[in-house]
């Protein structure tokens, strides 16, 4: 016994809607609804409190973000500057080449980082929560 008869083909979206019964539309609108439901939930992130700056693998300095400060880190190639204000952070100026980490903006949630590896110099935002597993930390 055939689910769908042989006559009909794929393109046909009128035939294929005929297969569904009103519990199957009943159970598609819920699954809709718990997904849009679920999906700010799973987005959201803590917004960060605190900047750690790196230096060659070593702790620099923690900083809080509310208060507006320049930090200048001295690394092999020169000094990365990294700038604080309104909450946020982000590395304003640095002797690398490329610009990687300049290029990432302003960060402000807890987790994320930007990196300069010719220079050894990184930050990191930390917030008030313990920082969740990532598939880095695995």
């Amino acid at each position: 016994m055939a689910l769908i008869p042989s006559e009909w083909h794929v393109g046909s979206r009128r035939q294929w809607l005929n297969l569904l019964r009103p519990g199957d539309w009943l159970t598609l609108l819920l699954a809709l609804l718990l997904v849009a439901g679920l999906v700010p939930l799973s987005w959201h992130q803590e917004r960060a409190t605190r900047v750690r700056v790196y230096q060659n693998g070593k702790l620099f300095g923690e900083y809080d973000l509310a208060a507006a400060r320049r930090i200048e880190t001295p690394g092999p190639l020169g000094v990365t500057v990294v700038e604080v204000a309104g909450g946020r952070v982000r590395i304003a100026k640095d002797p690398s080449p490329r610009q990687y980490c300049v290029k990432e903006g302003w960060l402000d949630q807890a987790g994320q980082a930007a990196i300069c590896l010719p220079n050894r110099t990184s930050i990191e935002l930390v917030g008030t929560k313990p920082r969740p597993f990532d598939s880095l930390s695995y």
